[in-house]
């Protein structure tokens, strides 16, 4: 019993650790005016002005609406560690199968939720008349109807910014 109980906090530790370096690697996927990436820096870029003319507010799912699995993963174990630790005998695996079912969908749901970040969608009228809808993370800049903007475009990327 003992080395089922090391085999189970092993797998526990390590799907903590790993949905732990995949979180911080989702830190680092930006969609902000303000973040550049080192590639981005010092390229130059087409500067276009324009005129706000709506802004909505919006979701950013920096893992494409598709978990990795890592929550569900470490939930599941996790869940399946608890449930286990309930009733005894039949009753602990039973336990322990419902507790990693609910517990993988729990941390499938929590992945999904840290996925997600604030963003706003600038539609801009360009000065030449076109129109330009720019999705970008939210960063406190605040975008209202009518102010003047400018758009920052390099290598596919479009930034809005005073």
């Amino acid at each position: 019993m003992k080395t089922t109980s090391r085999t189970l906090s092993r797998l526990v530790v390590g799907a903590v650790i790993a949905s732990s370096l995949a979180m911080s690697g989702c830190a680092y996927n930006s969609s902000s005016a303000d973040v550049y990436t080192s590639s981005q820096a010092q390229r130059e870029e087409t500067v276009r002005m324009g005129v706000v003319d709506s802004v909505r507010a919006v979701k950013i799912s920096s893992n494409n609406g598709q978990p990795s699995g890592i929550g569900a993963i470490g939930g599941g174990a996790l869940g399946a560690v608890a449930g286990s630790a309930i009733g005894g005998g039949r009753g602990s695996i039973l336990t322990g199968i419902v507790g990693g079912l609910a517990g993988a969908v729990a941390g499938n749901t929590i992945e999904n939720s840290t996925a997600m970040r604030d963003g706003v969608e600038i539609t801009v009228r360009l000065d030449n008349g076109d129109m330009r809808a720019i999705t970008q993370s939210a960063t406190g800049e605040i975008f209202r109807a009518g102010e003047r903007v400018r758009l920052l475009s390099s290598g596919g990327v479009t930034r809005v910014t005073h």
